[in-house]
């Protein structure tokens, strides 16, 4: 049972690896730049 738990965790850390690299080869730079800017900028927007 362990095992199956171990494969599915691995399963779904594959899938997520997956997708940052496709998101990050699909999307222009500027795109990533003003995604990895949203959680500094969070606060000056409430304001």
């Amino acid at each position: 049972m362990t095992f199956f738990i171990f494969v599915g965790d691995m399963l779904v850390m594959l899938f997520m690896v997956v997708l940052v690299v496709w998101v990050y080869w699909r999307s222009s730079d500027d795109t990533i730049e003003a995604s990895a800017r949203i959680p500094l900028e969070d606060d000056q927007r409430d304001e």
